[in-house]
């Protein structure tokens, strides 16, 4: 009698699964930081919080700080592709409006209290700090395709890199102003404090358009 061919035990996981468990993970890993502080936050707490083990945490992130990766990276397709969208002549300005608000939240599934938090926590741990520099970092390629290909432009030329360059920074900037002034945000404040229940949506849109006015005014 010959043996039974073919895979045995759990199926491999489909890559949708996988980035869903990337997401959990990284929701997991920012509610821990918030609540307790990046450096009191294991990778077991973290793992036990999703349901699965350290050892799998490890399998999908290099460190604990990168755990939250996902929730920092999820809007850059986001606003890639509406970017792409928007009908050249009209200014970027108008690219953000709550719509595109709700869409970026949605992408992470992170409430703005837990996403300004985190954006506060990058201020005083180092680790994050690298994740969150890095992802703008990687962005900026990103917007200058979407900007190439909404200009009709081959994507190694210079005015969508510079555009990409300029819109990149402001993004950061803004979003980081908002995080920063929310109450409850300033210097002698511990991690984990959250402050306000977060920056309201349209404080961001405000904010956002603001520093895409001044980068379209350029240096004079």
């Amino acid at each position: 009698m010959t043996a039974p061919s073919g895979r045995t035990g759990r199926p491999p996981l489909t890559e949708t699964r996988k980035a869903e468990i990337r997401l959990e993970i990284a929701r997991a890993a920012v509610e821990l930081f918030v609540a307790q502080g990046v450096a009191a936050t294991t990778g077991e707490q973290i793992g036990q919080a999703v349901g699965v083990s350290a050892r799998t945490v490890w399998r999908y992130f290099p460190s604990k700080e990168a755990c939250v990766r996902p929730l920092f990276s999820a809007g850059i397709d986001v606003i890639a592709a509406r970017l792409r969208e928007w009908r050249p002549g009209r200014p970027l300005t108008e690219l953000f409006d709550p719509a595109l608000a709700t869409g970026l939240l949605a992408a992470t599934g992170s409430d703005s209290a837990t996403g300004t938090a985190l954006v506060r926590l990058t201020r005083t741990e180092p680790g994050l700090r690298a994740i969150w520099l890095q992802t703008y970092d990687e962005a900026e390629p990103a917007f200058a395709r979407a900007l190439a290909d909404r200009a009709g432009l081959p994507p190694d030329d210079l005015r969508p890199m510079i555009q990409a360059a300029m819109l990149n920074a402001a993004l950061r900037a803004a979003v980081e102003r908002s995080a920063w002034r929310a109450r409850g945000s300033g210097p002698g404040d511990e991690p984990g404090e959250t402050g306000e229940a977060g920056v309201r949506g349209d404080e961001v849109v405000e904010t956002l358009r603001a520093a895409l006015a001044i980068a379209e005014d350029g240096v004079s």
